[in-house]
């Protein structure tokens, strides 16, 4: 079985969504080679994206200008990241482009139905209100959080409004030169 592996990043403060957060982030991944080869690594294990809707609408309009720019993000992980297959849960998009499928209705079976195809893993960048029903219905697997050394003090915090109690193991730590710190957590069994 296929593993959904979700990929997150956040301030120390714990802001996982703000409008100035990933211009604040920045400085920690960007043209950074530990990040670079962490993100490639996460990336290149999967060949399949699962996202929200909001993640999704913005990762569809900067990755294929990313394709056309000589600068930022490398461009194996750009081309990587434009030609595997993804999949938006959504009760709001009516049409997808850049190689997206809208799952629409039951979004925690079209997951695990998704987990049961053969392949590499799924990879689920971003923290939102899909991240209640994933975790509700025992779908992730791999919890990554990228925590980066700087306070914002405002925004949406991880698992805001998340109702439910979820018991994790620690399964390895990152640290980066930069201050950048890795969580990753397995779901118990």
């Amino acid at each position: 079985m296929r593993k959904l592996i979700e990929v997150t990043f956040q301030s120390l403060d714990g802001v996982v969504d703000a409008p100035d957060i990933v211009q604040e982030a920045q400085r920690y991944f960007l043209s950074n080679p530990e990040h670079e080869n962490y993100a490639r690594e996460r990336l290149f294990a999967a060949d399949a994206l699962l996202l929200g809707r909001k993640t999704y609408e913005a990762f569809a309009e900067s990755y294929p200008r990313m394709a056309a720019s000589v600068q930022g993000v490398p461009d194996d992980f750009v081309n990587y990241m434009n030609s595997i297959p993804k999949y938006v849960a959504s009760t709001t998009l009516q049409s997808a482009t850049w190689n997206a499928t809208i799952i629409k209705g039951n979004i925690a079976e079209e997951v695990r139905r998704l987990k049961e195809k053969p392949g590499k893993d799924i990879v689920k960048y971003g923290t939102g209100q899909l991240d209640q029903l994933l975790f509700s219905h025992d779908l992730v697997d791999l919890l990554c959080i990228d925590i980066y050394p700087f306070i914002l003090g405002h925004g949406t915090r991880l698992f805001e409004g998340i109702e439910i109690t979820k018991h994790l193991t620690l399964s390895n730590v990152r640290r980066f030169k930069n201050g950048t710190v890795i969580l990753e957590y397995s779901r118990q069994a």
